[in-house]
């Protein structure tokens, strides 16, 4: 099998990796290696690589013994760390060491040798490992190395041209050889009593599973995938989506369930005989990649116009990405199959790679033409929305897409070179590729549903929680997509062991376990902290006297004391010493200083906004030229909302250091001032009483003090006369503006009171200039 490792293979590596991960994360402390059997084995393993003639198989399990060897090094690394440290603090505690030439006490120099001691007993066994962990280290890296050298050899040498004809004939004798041989093999096996006499003892057995799983296969799917539109069509909410997405995976478990059940029929009558096993152990395989792709098809392409679909692509063209699915997998399968017999007849390359060359071209064609269905899907967007300028999956879709075309063009070319494995690894990586960006996708929106079907809102399927799921999810197929392009388990374990292992940071290490420590010791504190402001403000507060401002000073106050000490409490308890990052924070503090100056006065400058209080959620404030509500205030900005209803983001050191007019602090009880204007020759006491009455009588003027009239002065066109009243609820000026300037403008109708407009006189200084100039007199007529 060339270039990469098939579905069932790179399944079966999936679980070993994550069975590995399950194991190296419970392992406990084991007993001390057995150094002498280390060393045979370490000096076996290094005339292996020396030579570098053993084969892929033996040096890959020569490799996977060696790590089994490191790791059990790795555990004894740390061993004795809890003793060590406790030894070192007791040696501290008894003193500095005395300078030569000086003596110490008796009983202390003894207990100080008793304790170094003890000390160099514990560290023997450890530097004994480091030395073991190293060599075994070494010999790891250097089998990973001719291992990957042989990949790469095996990609970049030219092979046989399939395009040559004179490898045709051993290609045809190949492959009718095989089918012969499994012929051959079935007729032997029934000629055979005794076989057939088993085969009619399990006949009832066959049957009931032949039976079952004909049922299965042929009519499961169709089952499936009604019911999954049944739900769908019933209802267009998240949680129907959500439950036909689970519906539909009955159409990979039902009709893989009835191929068991077929392959367990034909094997119990033992009629195929060992050429016939090769295929029927393919069969399996080859039904998973069917029946995937089948699925996938359906669920990236559905026919149906009332399934939801990840691309934009218009009803014929999803038709023709659901027949191109579908033949990849066809493809796949037939691949498999083919690779199953090869194994077995140990085909010559002349013959293997004329047969996978059809499939290669079919292959490449087929995904040039998907490539572009996916470029499509942009272009279909852009059409039914012109201000659509591509959100990042689109663009990943179209970018993937252009890949996915090159892939497909250039693997014939390759395969028609000679360079058939690179072509096989060009060719169906990049169908794994799709189908496992297929799953992701499918799997995210799946995940979101679920998630507004189980928190209903506006917005919950975008919402954060979704969005980190999905997240995860892309980070979890990534050991999968490497599998799939050519790595080898062994290196996803390497990888692990470094990351189990930690990153080191000068005496500081952090490890996987000390980070996920950190995080949910961090994540613990922070809910708690969350519960108890939401105890406080809802139980506890609204119990006291304190203003509503003090109140949101108190609960923002307890928000940052417990986000300070939970992460305080979660850096303790992963174990993490930043002592010997002190320096270099420090260099850093003065750069940061400088460069966040702005940031830290705002900070500081909220801080103690939510201590003074000079302003509180609600108030009626102007700031430099902003007049408005305050609505929040955050620790770096305040937010406030003016009249005409748009926010005004107010950084905290202008409130601080400008001048803060705030209209409501304390009491709602403001003054407005409305000036009046009448003609000149107007009674001005009777104008006084009529503007009194107005104002005495309007309901949101105070009685006292009594609402006052100003006669203000002598305008240039008017007496200009003012009325100052005290209002219950400044809040209200402006309509009260509003009512008293129609109550006025009636009252002076009736009163007979004159409101003037402004008048001006303009004097001419030359007034001839205005007059028009006579014509000159012609000069013929001038004697």
């Amino acid at each position: 099998m060339q270039g990469f490792a098939p579905v069932w293979q790179v399944l079966r590596a999936v679980c070993v990796v994550l069975v590995l991960s399950v194991s190296m994360a419970w392992a406990q402390q084991v007993s001390a290696p057995n150094y002498a059997e280390w060393q045979s084995v370490a000096t076996r393993a290094e005339q292996a690589v020396e030579a570098a003639q053993a084969s892929d198989e033996a040096l890959t399990s020569l490799r996977a013994e060696v790590a089994g060897w490191r790791q059990q090094f790795q555990a004894q690394l740390t061993a004795n760390d809890s003793r060590l440290q406790t030894l070192a603090d007791q040696i501290d505690a008894l003193g500095p060491a005395p300078a030569e030439g000086e003596s110490e006490a008796s009983e202390i120099a003894a207990r100080r040798a008793e304790l170094s001691a003890q000390r160099e007993r514990l560290s023997t066994p450890r530097r004994t490992a480091e030395e073991a962990f190293s060599r075994a280290n070494g010999v790891v890296a250097e089998i990973d190395e001719i291992l990957r050298q042989r990949q790469a050899d095996a990609l970049l040498n030219a092979g046989p041209s399939p395009v040559n004809p004179t490898h045709w004939p051993g290609a045809l004798r190949h492959a009718t050889e095989s089918a012969g041989a499994i012929l051959a093999s079935v007729q032997q096996a029934w000629h055979n009593p005794a076989a057939r006499a088993r085969a009619q003892d399990n006949l009832p057995l066959v049957l009931m599973l032949l039976a079952v799983g004909l049922v299965l296969v042929s009519r499961s799917r169709r089952w499936s995938e009604v019911l999954a539109t049944r739900i769908q069509r019933a209802d267009s909410g998240y949680g129907a989506e959500a439950a036909g997405f689970v519906v539909s995976l009955g159409q990979i478990l039902l009709p893989m369930l009835g191929l068991f059940a077929i392959v367990r029929a034909i094997g119990v009558t033992e009629l195929l005989g060992q050429r016939g096993a090769v295929l029927l152990n393919a069969l399996e395989p080859m039904g998973l990649t069917l029946f995937f792709s089948l699925w996938l098809a359906s669920r990236i392409f559905p026919r149906s116009d009332t399934l939801r679909t990840p691309l934009a692509l218009p009803p014929e063209r999803r038709v023709e990405g659901n027949i191109y699915t579908v033949v990849l997998g066809v493809v796949f399968a037939a691949y498999t199959l083919l690779n199953a017999f090869s194994d077995y007849d140990r085909y010559d390359l002349p013959a293997l790679a004329v047969l996978n060359f059809p499939l290669t071209l079919v292959g490449g064609l087929l995904l040039m033409r998907m490539g572009w269905l996916m470029r499509r899907n942009l272009q279909h967007r852009s059409e039914d929305n012109p201000d659509f300028d591509g959100d990042y999956a689109s663009r990943f879709v179209g970018l993937l897409g252009r890949l996915v075309s090159v892939a497909g063009l250039v693997a014939p070319i390759l395969a028609a070179l000679g360079y058939g494995a690179a072509a096989q690894s060009l060719v169906y990586p990049t169908i794994l590729t799709l189908a496992l960006v297929g799953t992701v996708a499918l799997m995210q929106r799946f995940l979101r549903d679920l998630y507004a079907t189980l928190r209903p809102g506006e917005g919950a399927a975008e919402s954060l929680i979704p969005t980190l799921a999905s997240f995860v999810l892309v980070l979890l197929s990534l050991p999968l997509l490497a599998l799939i392009w050519g790595a080898r388990i062994t290196d996803l374990t390497e990888v692990w062991a470094r990351l189990r292992s930690g990153l080191t940071i000068g005496d500081m290490t952090i490890s996987p376990g000390s980070f996920f420590t950190l995080i949910i010791v961090f994540v613990l504190g922070y809910l708690l902290t969350r519960g108890v402001q939401g105890a406080m403000k809802t139980s506890v507060l609204p119990k006291t006297r304190i203003d509503p401002g003090g109140q949101t000073a108190i609960v923002s106050g307890l928000g940052y004391v417990g986000i300070f000490l939970a992460a305080l409490v979660a850096i303790t308890a992963a174990g993490l010493d930043l002592s010997s990052l002190a320096i270099v924070a420090g260099a850093l503090s003065v750069g940061i200083g400088f460069g966040l100056q702005t940031v830290v006065s705002n900070f500081v400058s909220g801080i103690i906004l939510l201590i003074e209080r000079p302003i509180s959620e609600g108030d009626w404030i102007e700031v430099g030229g902003q007049m408005g509500y305050v609505r929040s205030i955050s620790v770096r900005s305040t937010r406030i909302e003016t009249f005409d209803r748009t926010d005004v983001i107010v950084p905290n050191a202008d409130l601080i250091s400008g001048t803060v007019t705030n209209y409501t602090r304390g009491n709602t009880v403001g003054r407005v001032i409305i000036p009046v204007g009448v003609a000149y020759g107007t009674d001005t006491r009777h104008v006084e009483r009529v503007l009194k009455e107005i104002a005495d009588a309007h309901p949101m003027a105070l009685a006292n003090p009594a609402p006052m009239i100003l006669f203000a002065g002598f305008g240039a066109d008017s007496l200009d006369f003012e009325i100052r009243m005290i209002l219950r609820d400044v809040n209200w000026m402006m309509s009260v503006k509003n009512e008293v300037n129609h109550q006025i403008a009636a009252r002076f109708a009736e009163e007979g009171i004159e409101i003037p407009f402004a008048q001006r006189d303009v004097w001419l200084r030359n007034p001839e200039a205005l007059q028009p100039r006579a014509p000159a007199p012609d000069q013929e007529g001038d004697t």
